[in-house]
């Protein structure tokens, strides 16, 4: 029976094919595929007595033809500023991780997503790395595709062309159509990546112990620890089958959510294997084209808002979100509705750590100190045995907030300095979850600059709040067991957390990011004397 697959997901109105879930080759194995890819992860990551084969020495030679030119010149004053040094370092770690291949480029990729969190010259560099990685031969790509569809391209498409669209770590992608006249993208997977990937968390797993305690920002996440999380993360991908069922799953949670602004592509019923994913192809504005949408009369503004609510309802509300947001994995269609692309990540929140998801923003937004902690604790970040009131006074949370534009360069590193040193004596680490959903929310924070710059924080924090009670209130009451009508949002504690008086009554984002300039700008001065 032909089921209207548009009752049950997020997915375009102009159907190539109607998905009915019950007929799909593919969805039954995906759920095990998921549960054997993580149950190798220990394995993957218990580091060796002994290096572990010849891939360590291909690692550290690359690495070191990278940075020992870089630090001579440094230490010779040969760069006439330290931005000039951070560009090249950044464009030797990014040729760097290109030579290395899919495992080094992936965690380029990560770092792509981190504005503000990394000097932007990274950021810049690595950003190449997401869809501009050379790409595989047209031969090699033939005989992936031929030996996991089990026909020859001519039988199965009428178009294949045979440059990509794309190129990235794992995979590149393909336009195509199909001999039934459909026009589609086929994601094929790099030869022997699956292999590479495994032989470099080996590596990693080797390495990992080697450096706590010896790079400050690594020690903040726990090198071995990292390393586990980057495993849980990558194995999935290495499987097209998991992708496509993410793909399902992502976008039965946007229409249990009423999200119409969101559309899935949808997967091919049977044309998905390992290395091999054939999907409907979408066509629209890249996610960084803000004068190609704005001069079509979309809305960007609307854009980045939706983006912003349907991010934190799939976490907080159904347990599910994409989790890998980049401007690459974007599309906005013509119509203003925004196409998710690349669901080889995505969050998956157990009901006790989307609750605590839940209580970190009521706590955020409630001033509730406490429980913003004791959710931390809750979705990983903190031991499951930790003083919660001693982690409040040692981190200074229970004193006024102080405006960070108020301090000098000096005192601004010293205080980060300070919070780290205590985080670590606690055993702080980044779980999964949470840093998918930190990594998200900070590409959706870069791309209000770029989209909607003079969007009054203020007010939207505000309107999400509301909006989470009329939506979800009671359900979420019930889950949470208090009495969402009791839980109003203190706007002063809001406003002082960014560094505001209580007489503001706006900041556009724009004002923020000048915020932020000012305190990376004393901070860098500061590090770099």
């Amino acid at each position: 029976m032909i089921v209207d697959d548009q009752h049950w997901g997020a997915f375009s109105s102009a159907a190539p094919w109607v998905l009915d879930r019950d007929a799909i080759g593919w969805l039954p194995l995906a759920a095990r595929l998921r549960t054997a890819s993580q149950a190798e992860v220990p394995r993957l990551t218990k580091p060796s007595k002994l290096p572990p084969g010849t891939r360590v020495l291909t690692v550290a030679g690359r690495l070191g033809a990278a940075l020992v030119p870089w630090a001579v010149r440094k230490r010779r004053g040969k760069y006439p500023s330290q931005e000039a040094s951070r560009r090249d370092v950044s464009r030797r770690l990014r040729a760097a991780a290109e030579h290395l291949g899919p495992t080094y480029i992936k965690l380029g990729q990560i770092i792509s997503s981190g504005d503000g969190l990394f000097p932007p010259e990274l950021v810049g560099e690595f950003k190449l790395c997401r869809d501009r990685v050379a790409p595989e031969s047209w031969d090699d790509v033939r005989l992936t595709v031929e030996t996991d569809l089990g026909a020859r391209i001519e039988d199965m498409f009428s178009f294949f062309d045979t440059t990509p669209i794309a190129a990235a770590s794992i995979a590149q992608v393909h336009a195509a159509t199909l001999r039934t006249g459909e026009p589609v993208v086929v994601k094929v997977q790099r030869p022997s990546v699956s292999t590479l990937v495994r032989k470099d968390l080996r590596v990693m797993a080797w390495l990992a112990p080697h450096l706590v305690g010896r790079i400050p920002i690594a020690a903040l996440a726990n090198p071995p620890a990292l390393v586990e999380l980057f495993a849980e993360t990558i194995v999935e991908e290495l499987d097209f089958r998991i992708e496509a069922a993410n793909m399902l799953d992502v976008a039965i949670v946007l229409k249990n959510l009423k999200q119409d602004r969101f559309v899935v592509p949808r997967p091919h019923p049977r044309l998905v294997t390992r290395r091999v994913l054939v999907m409907e192809r979408l066509d629209g504005f890249n996610f960084d084209d803000v004068a190609g949408m704005q001069g079509a009369g979309i809305d960007t503004e609307a854009v980045i808002r939706s983006g912003m609510i349907a991010f934190m309802e799939g976490a907080m509300v159904e347990g599910v979100f994409h989790g890998d947001l980049h401007g690459g994995n974007m599309l906005v269609l013509a119509d203003g509705r925004t196409a998710l692309l690349d669901f080889g990540i995505v969050g998956r929140l157990s009901d006790e750590r989307r609750l605590a998801f839940l209580r970190l923003m009521i706590g955020a937004t409630t001033n509730d100190v406490r429980g913003q902690v004791a959710a931390l604790r809750d979705l990983g970040a903190l031991p499951r045995d930790t003083d919660l009131a001693a982690v409040i006074k040692d981190l200074g949370l229970d004193q006024p907030t102080i405006d960070p534009t108020s301090l000098t360069g000096e005192q601004l590193v010293k205080e980060v300095q300070r919070l780290v040193k205590a985080l670590l004596g606690y055993g702080a680490r980044l779980p999964k979850e949470l840093m998918l959903y930190v990594k998200n929310m900070v590409f959706l924070d870069g791309a209000i600059a770029r989209l909607a710059p003079e969007l009054d924080i203020l007010a939207e924090i505000t309107n999400i709040s509301i909006l989470f009670a009329e939506r979800h209130g009671e359900r979420l009451g019930r889950e949470l067991g208090v009495d969402t009508n009791s839980i109003a949002i203190n706007l002063d504690s809001v406003k002082a957390g960014f560094g505001l008086q209580p007489t503001a009554d706006s900041l556009t984002y724009r004002d923020l990011q000048a915020r932020r300039e000012l305190i990376q700008k004393r901070m860098r001065e500061h590090v770099g004397r």
